[in-house]
């Protein structure tokens, strides 16, 4: 019987391991087949396993974008089975004239699209041709995503974006020719080393007004990068490759719900987890701060060995600071990046013109915006979450449980001073066993409810800590000959140091926890034969008001 008891457990979580697996897979198939896939009717309905879903939708993602470059042009493949004329465009010797345009090199290739240097013929003028590959990425899906782009670029005249000339169609394979620059990118100029700090701030401010145009214009970008930066050799700097780019208004986002945009080293965390509800103008601020940071320090501001670990990174972690890669970079100049990477949305710049006017600032050795803030601003941006808050909706239920507990002790503790116990073993039993024993089951609850990220593993190697503390107070007091409890009014000094901590890693609010903790801490010492009330009162408060919050939160 107990053996069969052991194995329980295991055996439930095979069955939800081939539960995610099968509905992965599932997701997975509809990609490859070009069709929409509603990722949150798939939460919606596996509600149960939804955090899973979630945490590995987005590595999936990464793993079958990555096969599919490889997938484009499998070798052996047999060319006669994709047609004739895919065949011929495989096999181009340039030149060749296509239509009214003589194709005269490649000088770009991405996932989606080609770029030759071309002259069309017909007004005698040198242009780049930018057509859609053919092959398992382009579904009806990219098809329709490549004709956005084109009529994306083509509804915006600036002289910081390149100008699309002609939109159509040759042998079946749709194009769209625009201004061909000659220069080079952004990422080009910079693999030979960092560039001066006046001049990446002046490049980046281009980009930004061109940014800004477009935003006013109702078009997100969603995947600014070095590589889609153009330098004139005139010293003009204009943007490209409005492939992931969503207009305001549309009826169908040619994104699916869940899908990952952008290139992972330049992505906003919003993109890089796949939120694409909450993509908008402060996503391109971020990739904007994202260029600014490359070509300040040389390289991207997270660098992993894996997409998959880049993603997470973007997700969860904040960028090297600019000056420990660069100790001279100007301070103004780093704080402009530094706000453009804030992780909350609230708290990058409001427009891409603000940006814009805060890197002028720079140059004209003003007083940029994002070294200042009102007194207000600082106090709220102490007090509010940050992005790793929301794993504490695994831990809402359980935190209103826990206060429960922690008032049972305290009250139980209470008793027994009150009736006299003074046996030590006796008050051991409620505050080390009993509360250990509580902490393992917590832990057990919480491992069933789901996988357990990095920061919540933090966080309890402090709650551990805090009770290996509390548990050390009975061995001391004996140490030091004192009565039992005597050092009691540590215990509200413990949690609000536990409470500090957290406020640091999960959201400011803590610090008011942490603080009735302290005055708590007062009044058990001035009123020692409450001490325990006090502490079970105050403690319980600040578990079970942020875990009802956040279990709200879950379910909605």
């Amino acid at each position: 019987m107990s053996s069969t008891s052991a194995d329980e457990p295991h055996s439930a979580d095979d069955v939800k391991d081939q539960r995610l697996a099968s509905i992965l897979a599932d997701l997975t198939d509809q990609v490859c087949r070009g069709e929409i896939v509603d990722f949150d009717q798939a939460c919606r309905d596996n509600s149960d396993i939804a955090d899973d879903l979630r945490h590995l939708w987005g590595a999936v993602l990464i793993t079958d974008t990555a096969g599919a470059v490889n997938d484009e042009n499998p070798a052996g493949a047999d060319e006669s089975s994709v047609g004739g004329s895919t065949s011929r465009w495989r096999s181009l010797q340039l030149p060749i004239t296509i239509g009214d345009y003589e194709l005269i090199e490649e000088v770009g290739r991405g996932g989606m699209g080609v770029v030759f240097r071309a002259k069309q013929i017909s007004l005698n003028r040198e242009v780049a041709v930018k057509m859609i590959l053919r092959g398992r990425l382009a579904s009806d899906a990219d098809l329709q995503r490549f004709l956005a782009e084109a009529s994306a670029t083509a509804r915006l005249e600036h002289p910081g974006i390149v100008p699309v000339y002609e939109v159509g169609d040759i042998e079946g394979r749709p194009f769209f020719s625009m201004q061909f620059i000659e220069g080079q990118t952004l990422a080009e100029r910079v693999a030979t080393g960092p560039l001066p700090q006046r001049e990446a701030a002046r490049i980046v401010a281009a980009v930004a007004k061109a940014v800004g145009f477009a935003h006013s214009q109702g078009i997100l970008h969603r995947d600014l990068k070095p590589s889609n930066i153009l330098l004139s050799r005139d010293d003009s700097v204009l943007i490209t490759d409005f492939g992931l780019a969503k207009q305001a208004g549309a009826k169908v986002d040619l994104t699916r719900s869940g899908m990952l945009l952008g290139t992972p080293a330049y992505m906003s965390p919003e993109q890089a987890g796949g939120r694409t509800s909450t993509v908008g103008p402060a996503s391109d601020i971020y990739s904007l701060g994202c260029v600014l940071y490359f070509a300040l320090t040389g390289r991207s501001p997270f660098v992993a060995e894996s997409p998959m670990d880049l993603v997470m990174q973007v997700i969860e972690q904040d960028p090297t600071p600019p000056r420990a890669l660069r100790p001279r970079l100007n301070r103004d100049l780093e704080m402009i990046v530094i706000r453009c990477l804030q992780k909350p949305i609230d708290l990058r710049y409001e427009s891409a013109d603000a940006l814009a006017a805060d890197l002028e600032a720079y140059l004209a050795d003003e007083r940029v915006a994002a070294s200042s803030g009102r007194f207000s601003q600082v106090i709220a941006r102490l007090f509010r979450e940050t992005h790793h808050a929301a794993v504490l909706e695994n831990w809402g239920l359980l935190w209103m449980w826990h206060s429960v507990v922690l008032m049972v002790a305290c009250t139980l503790t209470w008793i027994m001073e009150t009736a006299g116990v003074d046996d030590r073993f006796s008050y051991v039993l409620v505050w080390v066993i009993g509360l250990g024993a509580w902490a393992a089951v917590f832990w057990k609850f919480r491992q069933r409810m789901g996988p357990v990220t990095f920061i919540e593993r933090q966080i309890a190697h402090v709650w551990g800590a805090s009770m290996i503390a509390i548990g050390m107070l009975f061995p001391v007091e004996w140490w030091l000959g004192l009565p039992v409890l005597t050092l009691s009014p540590l215990l509200g000094v413990i949690s609000a140091m536990v409470f500090i901590v957290k406020a640091g890693m999960l959201t400011g609010a803590f610090y008011l926890q942490a603080i009735s903790l302290l005055v708590a801490s007062a009044l058990m010492a001035i009123m020692p034969q409450y001490s325990h009330l006090i502490f079970g009162a105050v403690a319980a408060t600040c578990f079970f008001v942020p875990g009802l919050k956040y279990y709200r939160r879950r379910r909605r």
